[in-house]
């Protein structure tokens, strides 16, 4: 069942201020972003913390590299589609140059939303369409209520899921599977030593 589109774009956005400008465009309607709970924040904290001493750095060397990892910008999809992910990062062999500009207008390779209990299906249906169809390779969720991590591939039929784990366990996910964490560090446990 199609529900009629807005017609909102980045433009609309920009006509709130910017000290109240926690919102996105869906489906051409400007959305709330959820206000971030603890939890939430200790999630992404945790997520980005793990992912970036290895990750956000040219590759070679004694880390992986490869990729720009960022918390919380504006990207355009689409005219109507202006989302603030989470977590995004690009693949610097696709990507050289550090993206740049507010929004963004270049597709992340891979895009971590962590769900917030009022905003759950924006970014678990309404956004994950869109990543699919503008062929975002990866799409992580990360579920601070339940302790989950979910991790998806795209696939010309749909977002194959990958990998479902809990806290408790460690994982390789993709596209970051040159190294394991604890899925508990998104959660609030400690780093090993």
């Amino acid at each position: 069942m199609a529900s009629k589109r807005g017609t909102a774009t980045w433009d609309d956005l920009l006509a709130i201020p910017e000290d109240e400008r926690y919102h996105e465009v869906v489906d051409g309607e400007i959305v709330e972003k959820a206000h971030p709970s603890f939890e939430h924040g200790n999630a992404q904290g945790g997520l980005i913390s793990t992912l970036r001493p290895s990750f956000q750095r040219r590759p070679g060397g004694r880390h992986p590299g490869g990729w720009w990892l960022v918390l919380e910008v504006d990207i355009e999809f689409e005219t109507h589609q202006v989302y603030r992910p989470d977590i995004s990062g690009w693949r610097r062999d696709r990507v050289p140059e550090r993206p740049t500009g507010i929004p963004v207008r270049v597709r992340p390779d891979w895009v971590c939303e962590v769900l917030s209990p009022t905003n759950k299906r924006n970014d678990t249906i309404r956004k994950a369409r869109t990543y699919f169809r503008m062929r975002v390779p990866h799409y992580w969720l990360v579920d601070p209520t339940e302790e989950t991590l979910t991790v998806h591939r795209w696939t010309a039929e749909g977002y194959l899921l990958v990998l479902t784990a809990e806290r408790g366990e460690r994982v390789r996910a993709e596209p970051f599977d040159a190294i394991e964490f604890s899925v508990g560090l998104l959660f609030g446990d400690d780093p090993e030593d």
